[in-house]
């Protein structure tokens, strides 16, 4: 029972760090209306943005950790600013294109500057589980929950009861209504993406925290894309919930039914659940119905 309990607890950890990757997606696509594929690419970015600052200029933690933060938003704004601002006011389908178009650039990018060898990431968090009687929660993952939490309910209020939040959500629903009324639609999208590109950041820390950093860890951001489709685009709360599903189901599915059968079902799982949630409900489970007047 203890070993349950375990599996239960670090699967609700490792759902709630795909909810924070998954975060960049819902806050991009909630001020742009886009759905961005190179999400799992920005964490990669993040994470070697960090492993620089620290491991190569020599910075302590208290320094690398707030300027890579900082060169990561830039390195979003810039995205944004190269790659998707001219196309305001086309079709989504066309920006879409654009942020697969991405995806394959900056992993090239990463392998073109850093190349395909393995680095060891710096330790942001104690090595050293947290021990609660025969339980082992990994630290990193403790905090990483800690942080997700702290993000959903800041990005929630901030979407729903600020008017730069509210904003946002204007431009996303359409492009020239939103400009027509005064409101820059360039600086939401962009600032969409530099708030992805921190948050992106922040999971790579988590995920790699005394690990190894290669241009492969990016695979985390199609991790994450069962949560953010389970939950609903538009949802950032829904994410937290999500996650801790999703990521128990795969706990559970990897250390009592793979073993049985001897596959890998559990990598497989966060995508039936998503699949079938989308039968029954397109939008997700707390994404926006879109009611249409005929």
């Amino acid at each position: 029972m203890v070993y349950f309990i375990n599996d239960i607890i670090t699967g609700a950890l490792i759902g709630l760090l795909y909810a924070l990757v998954a975060m960049g997606f819902v806050v991009i696509y909630r001020a742009s209306k886009v759905f961005n594929f190179a999400q799992g690419e920005l964490v990669i970015i993040g994470g070697f943005i960090v492993w620089f600052t620290t491991m190569q200029l020599g910075l302590s933690l208290w320094l690398s950790i707030p300027l890579s933060l900082v060169l990561a938003g830039l390195v979003g704004y810039a995205i944004e600013r190269i790659f998707l601002t001219k196309l305001i006011g086309e079709s989504v389908f066309s920006m879409v294109m654009v942020t697969v178009g991405l995806l394959i650039l900056l992993r090239g990018l990463v392998l073109l500057l850093f190349g395909p060898a393995v680095r060891p990431f710096p330790i942001i968090f104690p090595l050293k589980p947290l021990f609660l009687g025969d339980m082992l929660i990994p630290m990193n993952l403790l905090a990483g929950g800690i942080i997700t939490i702290v993000a959903a309910v800041g990005l929630s209020w901030f979407f729903n009861r600020t008017r730069s939040g509210l904003r946002m959500t204007a431009v996303a629903e359409d492009h020239v209504v939103a400009s027509s009324m005064g409101i820059s639609v360039k600086g939401s999208i962009a600032f969409a993406w530099v708030l992805g590109a921190i948050l992106s950041t922040i999971g790579a820390m988590i995920f790699l925290s005394g690990k190894s950093l290669t241009f492969l860890a990016s695979d985390i951001g199609f991790a994450a894309l069962p949560v953010a489709l389970f939950a609903g685009l538009e949802s950032i709360g829904g994410l937290i919930l999500a996650g801790v599903i999703i990521g128990i189901a795969q706990s559970l599915t990897t250390n009592y039914l793979d073993p049985l059968i001897g596959g890998s079902l559990g990598s497989v799982v966060p995508y039936i659940i998503m699949l079938a949630i989308l039968l029954v409900r397109p939008t997700g489970l707390f994404g926006w119905r879109t009611i249409e007047r005929v």
